[in-house]
């Protein structure tokens, strides 16, 4: 029987086992809460019962991360977590620091650790087949550290260190480049221009949508209604369920295929990565998205071809039911879509960005469009906290910032809306504005919804306080 023993507002958990001589000695593992230290009571009498009850023993780094991946990573990492994870492990942690023991690694010894990377060439990535020439980046660093971070925290738990090194450790800094969007002039200027019927659907339920691309590639028919009635009513929608990656066969296996739906059949054998249909990361991520018309007019379009395409080709065609497909109907390639994107991008000399792209600049104009209802826009993102919304997406385009100034220009500096009586003052030495004047100006200024969606957000701080 393992019991819980409270100690100075920490929650010890306190279980016999036996040690590798067979001699019985007592454990000990200290949690914050009492929700979590049941749980951990639970899960020890579940193993113990089973007979798979295992308790770390490790003086190296090495054999830390090794019990971690074990006991940790296969319960809390998603497949794609699990593949990058692993490759940073087994690329810069084991290499470097790998045999150093436990009782060695400082603060000290990890701001080290971290400045010797950033001197350090970046593995090359031969899952895209991308050379890389550059040294570690700051960003995979900070990815480094949070492993190490996690890993020493369940060290700690298992009483093999006495503190975690990582809490207090200095990071490189990292500055996070601005991802670049389109404005709605250049997207439809590109969308006219675009002659790949594939690529153009994909742009226009990505920026209708906000959709990832994993979610675009992994929309199934039986998710989207499109029937002349939902069109005609402006009531169709598609419902993200979710999503289409690429992961290593190793993952599969070790994670014991978790949150997979389908797996894609690979024409070569020998390739180490499959493709599959997964659960969303959150259930945030699972949503209805309406559509507007002309997008659910593109898909029922689309739908149309398909079943000619079907009838045409007969058995050569793998139906998965999926609205985005190659010619014969396996999954369409993420890698492709991109390259067909940068293709248009080069041939029309239009501002270079990612795909993901299209997905900030659909919850930046539905910001700005509902003059800042960030629940609405974070109904369709899928986002799990608002602050994702406001922090990540909340581009301001530059127009629209000069309209600003252009307003306050006319309306005060350029004292277009003002006349003689704005000098009368009140008994405390205010000037005051003509009710139709003042009006006026509050008009303009509340024409432009990033001045209004401002305001909004002030007066509810103000209603807080």
């Amino acid at each position: 029987m393992a019991t819980i023993i409270e100690r100075r507002g920490k929650f010890c958990v306190v279980y016999d086992l036996k040690d590798e001589n067979g001699k019985r000695r007592q454990k000990w593992e200290t949690y914050d809460s009492r929700s979590r230290a049941k749980k951990r009571v639970k899960e020890i009498e579940y193993k113990k019962a089973e007979d798979t009850l295992i308790i770390p023993n490790c003086k190296t780094l090495e054999e830390l991360l090794d019990e971690y991946v074990n006991l940790y990573g296969r319960e809390k990492w998603s497949l794609s977590t699990y593949d990058g994870n692993i490759g940073l492990i087994n690329h810069y942690i084991l290499p470097k620091i790998g045999k150093t023991k436990l009782s060695d690694i400082s603060i000290r010894f990890l701001e080290s650790y971290y400045q010797g990377l950033l001197k350090t060439p970046a593995v090359v990535n031969s899952s895209i087949g991308k050379s890389v020439n550059s040294y570690v980046s700051t960003s995979t660093i900070r990815d480094i550290h949070k492993i190490l971070k996690s890993a020493f925290r369940q060290a700690v738990k298992w009483e093999l260190m006495c503190s975690n090194p990582a809490e207090n450790t200095t990071v490189p800094k990292h500055k996070s480049k601005k991802r670049e969007i389109w404005t709605a002039e250049i997207f439809m200027d590109a969308i006219e221009k675009c002659e790949d019927e594939q690529l153009k659907l994909a742009l226009n339920l990505s920026f209708s949508g906000s959709l990832r691309i994993g979610e675009l590639l992994a929309l199934t028919w039986d998710c989207v209604d499109i029937s002349e009635e939902t069109i005609q009513s402006n009531s169709s929608y598609i419902l993200v369920n979710k999503e289409l990656i690429r992961v290593s066969k190793k993952a599969v296996k070790e994670l014991d295929s978790k949150d997979i739906l389908f797996i894609f059949p690979e024409k070569d054998k020998l390739c180490t990565t499959v493709r599959i249909l997964k659960t969303p990361k959150t259930e945030s991520s699972i949503r209805k998205i309406f559509l507007p018309k002309s997008v659910a007019e593109m898909l029922a379009k689309k739908k149309s071809e398909q079943e000619s395409l079907k009838e045409m080709l007969g058995e050569e065609y793998h139906d998965y039911n999926l609205v985005m497909t190659s010619s014969y109907g396996t999954p369409a390639s993420d890698s492709r879509i991109r390259k067909k994107l940068k293709k248009l991008i080069e041939d029309y000399n239009l501002p270079p960005v990612v795909f993901h792209s299209f997905r900030h600049s659909s919850i930046t104009y539905k910001l700005k469009l509902n003059g800042g209802d960030i629940k609405a826009v974070q109904g369709d993102s899928g986002h799990a906290q608002v602050n994702m919304v406001t922090d990540v997406y909340s581009h301001i385009i530059d127009e629209d910032r000069k309209k600003n100034a252009e307003l306050f220009e006319e309306a005060f500096y350029g004292k277009k809306n003002l006349n003689p009586q704005l000098h009368e003052t009140s008994s405390s030495g205010q000037a005051l504005l003509p009710e139709d004047e003042d009006s006026k100006i509050l008009t303009e200024i509340l024409a432009n919804p990033e001045t209004k969606a401002l305001l909004m957000s002030l007066m509810k701080s103000i209603k807080k306080e």
